[in-house]
């Protein structure tokens, strides 16, 4: 006799981030490799099975996939009291039924738009030693925190001492994510970096 394959349930638990409004939906399933922000309704019906159908919940404003977490940002005249366990039953069925999470292709999509909008490296070449060390203090010691906190930060641009970095997932918009910015981040690029002025994000 043949034993049949079992599958992995799927196990799924929530996480408080820094953004009230904000929570961070863990399960033991890789979801996507990488970081994919939906702000839109739009792009996410055209990108994202997943985020097209937590939209349709009147309550979801914005939904950001990462690895192995759903972060969701809910309307805020909405309790998580309310609204949480649906939407961890919904996205557990929605795993156990093995549906797709996002299209192929969608990060040479992400790539193209931010071309377009002129969101690719901004820097002179005098300051292209300096930003690989920005990139790298910022990857070592900042995204991991930012990570666990159910976001995503990204180098943008450094101009004249200025450094502008990009905030998603809980992290934008979030009022404690600017204090983490100038307290944490600023500080230790300035320590790290005397040319470092000063650090401001540009909303994700």
């Amino acid at each position: 006799m043949t034993p049949t394959a079992t599958k992995r349930p799927v196990l799924l638990y929530t996480e408080q981030t820094p953004n009230p409004e904000s929570l961070k939906f863990v399960t033991n399933r890789m979801l996507y490799n990488g970081t994919a922000e939906f702000k839109e309704e739009d792009f996410a019906r055209e990108w994202s099975a997943l985020a097209a159908e937590l939209y349709d919940f009147p309550y979801v404003k914005k939904v950001y996939i990462a690895n192995n977490y759903v972060t969701l940002t809910k309307e805020f005249n909405y309790s998580w009291d309310d609204v949480m366990l649906k939407l961890k039953e919904f996205i557990k069925n929605y795993l156990t039924e093995d549906k797709p999470i996002i299209k192929d292709g969608f990060a040479e999509e992400v790539a193209r738009i931010e071309e377009e909008r002129g969101v690719s490296y901004e820097y002179s070449e005098d300051d292209a030693e300096a930003v690989k060390q920005i990139k790298e203090l910022i990857d070592t010691y900042v995204k991991p925190a930012v990570e666990m906190d159910g976001g995503n930060i990204e180098f943008k641009s450094f101009h004249e001492g200025i450094v502008t970095v990009i905030m998603q997932g809980s992290c934008s918009g979030c009022p404690s994510s600017t204090v983490t910015l100038k307290s944490g981040i600023e500080s230790m690029l300035k320590r790290m970096m005397p040319q470092v002025k000063e650090v401001v994000q540009e909303m994700g």
